[in-house]
């Protein structure tokens, strides 16, 4: 049966050049950094006049922001599913090794997140826009995520919950920049195993061991 209900279907229509624009912007964005990409360039690839981008998304700052939210979405709600009532009853071993171990694997092997990566850090100094979207989209929500699960855990008799997740997220990024973005791992070569169940063990150090 055909929906002929005209805002059902305007509104699937927008949804559409909604996902195609956000898939051509991500395209010029890793293709040619910030400050070359224009909306000239997003429409084309997207398919769309470059009206209809402005209509979805105003300007390029706030589509660059989009883009960064679009990419993290999925793999952010899979990975810090620690705002979950469940995951507050669970063994902090456990949880801990599981959420870094999924952060590293989908860090490694996702290139378009660590070109995105790159293009923020290359560019926040002309643009600390970008950078700020980062660090709202991405940093913020996972420090408060996390540092809230630490302290729904006093067993682990943390003093600084906050600083904890600090040490913790710092200690993966650092690693992801210096073995995949910089090829370290060529020259000083370190399984994500280690660094995981180092880190594990160090902020669970109170608790019984796995």
């Amino acid at each position: 049966m055909t929906n002929s209900d005209p805002q059902i279907s305007e509104r699937t229509k927008s949804e559409v050049k909604t996902e195609a624009i956000l898939k051509g912007a991500m395209k010029e964005f890793l293709k040619n950094g910030y400050a070359a990409t224009s909306m000239d360039k997003v429409a084309k690839s997207a398919g769309v006049s470059k009206a209809t981008v402005y209509s979805h998304f105003g300007d390029k700052e706030k589509l660059f922001n989009a883009v960064m939210q679009d990419l993290v979405k999925d793999k952010f709600q899979t990975v810090m599913g620690l705002e979950k009532p469940q995951s507050l009853e669970q063994d902090p071993q456990v949880v801990l090794s599981a959420m870094a171990t999924k952060m590293l694997a989908d860090a490694e092997c996702d290139r378009s997140r660590q070109d995105f990566m790159r293009i923020i850090i290359g560019e926040s100094g002309r643009f600390p826009e970008l950078a700020k979207a980062y660090i709202n989209h991405v940093a913020k929500p996972s420090i408060e995520i996390l540092t809230k699960y630490f302290k729904s855990h006093p067993a682990l008799e943390l003093a600084d919950p906050e600083a904890t997740v600090r040490v913790m997220m710092g200690t993966m990024v650092y690693f992801v920049i210096l073995q995949e973005m910089l090829h370290g791992k060529d020259i000083v070569p370190l399984e994500s195993e280690r660094l995981i169940k180092t880190l594990t063990y160090l902020i669970t150090i109170e608790l019984p061991q796995l």
